[in-house]
């Protein structure tokens, strides 16, 4: 590699320019005390952010996913507990996150094992394996995976299997299980190596899935198989069904058709031509699910289907960087209210195809779309029903410009017969282990 040093007299040219430039100093002297975001932060135009909206679906209080990343799973379950709460004309109600949370990690760790198996033949350092043992089992997740596990092991209302301590945080759980996994790819790699027969190797397996079952129970506690539904409705009357299973609760109570239910992104790089559909490599949790699959469509299509489905009544689950032009404390994302290239002076233009192709840019939160103020037809705003607490934006509820919406936001879960124009009988287009549009789950 041919290299270029740094000349001290460029460095002296810099330092005198830095001196010579006072907006560059008063920069300086505000970061020295001031967080850059809150420097950069412009008031003016946050305030154009209302908490009014011309579309709005009236929706329960905010729930809390503390110090976990299962937020496509807090906001899948937010989606389903309105059925639940409008059926039975309930003020409040939470589904059991743990509960889902448990199936997820056991299936996912089979699923790890399944993948280990396959590149069992490659070496260490290949990139795919690399990929695999470096991911790992953790928290994120993606709709079809929701669906996948709601489909094989049902739901519980959330007293039937509440939050634990490693739910609430799972930072030690995920630790430890990954280094298992880790310790379980090293094992089975060999014993493929050594070539006993697959009954030997599936038998090895069947011990390291006893091992993660019980860790998974230490942590979450033993899922219920059966249970009793007790609940007071609105007008205080109580209630009780007993003898429950998860899967009875859910076509009881739920009674929601998952496969009625397709994800359509935005991801308008070279590699994915629109009108698509895709599904990324080794992503996945039941082995016998059904794959993770997106739609690709540009922006105004996506948002036309969000604001269609809106209408109609029905929230939309939908993934996000939220990492990016956010106000957490004020309940905002938006482009607009930040002036980063004015604070710092650095160049950070990105068109939203360049953010994904150089990673600057991925989905790396879950949340529900539950309103959208419009003018002349046109989006302005949208309202979003996070899993942060209530402490935060106006009770737990945020707003996102919409041109923020544009760059930041990648993926939707819509009806299926809003797509009556599309072809979702095409064969998917399988995209490496490490696309961004997988990133989610990671």
């Amino acid at each position: 590699m041919k290299q270029f040093p740094v000349a001290a007299q460029t460095l002296e040219a810099f330092r005198k320019g830095f001196a010579a430039d006072k907006s560059l100093r008063a920069a300086a002297n505000a970061a020295s005390k001031t967080d850059l975001a809150e420097i950069a932060f412009c008031g003016m135009e946050a305030a154009r952010l209302h908490h009014h909206f011309s579309v709005e679906i009236p929706t329960m209080s905010a729930t809390n996913q503390k110090s976990s990343g299962r937020c496509w799973m807090f906001a899948a379950l937010n989606v389903l507990r309105e059925r639940v709460a409008a059926k039975l004309n309930l003020e409040q109600f939470e589904l059991s996150q743990s509960y889902c949370a448990f199936w997820d990690k056991f299936e996912r760790v089979n699923y790890f094992y399944d993948c280990i198996l396959d590149t069992a033949e490659l070496p260490t350092d290949d990139r795919t394996v690399t990929y695999l043992l470096q991911t790992g089992v953790h928290d994120g997740g993606q709709w079809d995976m929701f669906v996948n596990i709601v489909k094989k092991y049902g739901v519980v209302p959330k007293h039937a299997m509440p939050e634990t301590c490693q739910s609430s945080s799972t930072g030690s759980m995920n630790r430890l299980l990954n280094t298992n996994l880790k310790a379980g790819a090293a094992a089975l790699r060999k014993l493929c190596r050594e070539n006993p027969g697959e009954a030997a190797v599936l038998a090895k397996k069947q011990e390291l899935l006893k091992q993660a079952f019980d860790f998974l129970c230490i942590c979450y506690g033993m899922p219920p198989e059966t249970f009793d539904f007790e609940y007071a409705d609105k007008d205080k009357e109580y209630h009780i069904d007993r003898g429950l299973t998860p899967k009875s609760f859910f076509e009881k109570y739920v009674d929601m058709d998952l496969d009625a239910y397709l994800s359509i992104i935005d991801a308008p790089t070279q590699d994915k031509p629109y009108h698509k559909m895709y599904t990324v490599k080794y992503l996945g949790n039941v082995a016998e699910g059904q794959k993770v699959a997106y739609l690709n469509l540009p922006m105004e299509e996506m948002k036309a289907l969000i604001i269609r489905q809106l209408q109609a009544g029905e929230v939309v689950w939908f993934g996000s960087d939220v990492g990016k032009f956010g106000d957490r404390a004020g309940g905002t994302w938006d482009d607009k209210s930040f002036e980063y290239e004015l604070l710092t002076g650095l160049d950070l233009a990105l068109t939203k195809e360049e953010r994904l192709d150089y990673r600057d840019s991925c989905m790396c939160h879950a949340m529900v779309i539950t309103g959208v103020n419009l003018t002349d037809g046109k989006p302005n705003r949208w309202k979003i029903e996070n899993s942060w607490g209530d402490d935060r934006g106006e009770k737990g509820y945020y707003i996102a410009s919409d041109s923020w919406f544009d760059e930041f936001v990648y993926q939707a879960v819509i009806r299926r017969e809003y797509l009556e124009a599309y072809d979702l009988n095409q064969e998917l287009i399988e995209l490496a282990p490490w696309d961004p549009m997988g990133s989610l789950a990671r």
